[in-house]
């Protein structure tokens, strides 16, 4: 089990290459529930819910699936997810629109397995009652509708696909996986005025500390 900040947990394993991290976070609620950001590829459910066996957590203390963006590695296990949890499940509404295959998804990346309905539909600036209040950032690029979630009392960034984490900070995601990478480095400039101690990519990495000044680094260098 890996609690990598207090509340928070990364589940590991979930990718079936172990040379390509794959980060889904699991995020204690006060109360006893908890909500899911982002769920693996398709047969990524089954180490999400030992996870939640080694936790003692069973699956309909989860009462939220946030998701970022549309992407397979994202969305793979959303439909069993949100079905053994009963969890409302969240996203930005151009990349519900995607999940949903209305219409659909033919830009880089793999697009979701199956159709999905999100329950509630996100935009810019919108509050999420999650994680002690966090904010949803349209951070566009990678996929058209592309959501970071950010909580300003911690200072915590899920980042999403955004940003891959590395040895040396953070990279903008490589452009062959990315939808516009200018827009990108937009998204990029906006967060990197944010004050941030953590970046919670969802490859390589976390950032857990000087996350704001590795996110600042890389602004300036584009």
């Amino acid at each position: 089990m890996t609690e990598i900040l207090p509340g928070i947990h990364l589940i590991d394993g979930i990718d079936p290459d172990p040379s390509f991290t794959t980060h889904v976070y699991l995020i204690q609620e006060k109360g006893g529930s908890w909500t899911l950001l982002d769920t693996g590829l398709p047969g990524a459910y089954e180490k999400i819910e030992a996870y939640l066996r080694k936790l003692g957590v069973a699956p309909t203390a989860i009462k939220k699936i946030l998701i970022t963006h549309l992407h397979r590695d994202h969305t793979g296990s959303l439909k069993h997810m949100a079905g053994v949890t009963g969890a409302r499940t969240f996203a930005h509404w151009i990349e519900a629109a995607y999940i949903a295959e209305r219409p659909k998804y033919d830009g880089p990346g793999m697009p979701p397995a199956e159709p999905f309905q999100v329950d509630e539909v996100l935009r810019d600036g919108e509050a999420v009652d999650a994680a002690g209040g966090l904010i949803a950032y349209h951070t566009p690029g990678h996929t058209p509708g592309h959501l970071s979630f950010y909580q300003p009392e911690r200072k915590l960034l899920f980042s999403g696909d955004l940003f891959f984490g590395g040895e040396k900070g953070v990279m903008l995601t490589p452009p062959e996986y990315t939808f516009h990478t200018p827009t990108a480095q937009i998204s990029a400039r906006r967060v990197g005025q944010l004050a941030v101690e953590s970046v919670l990519t969802y490859h390589g990495g976390p950032v857990l500390q000087h996350g704001g000044r590795a996110v600042r680094q890389l602004v300036d260098s584009l």
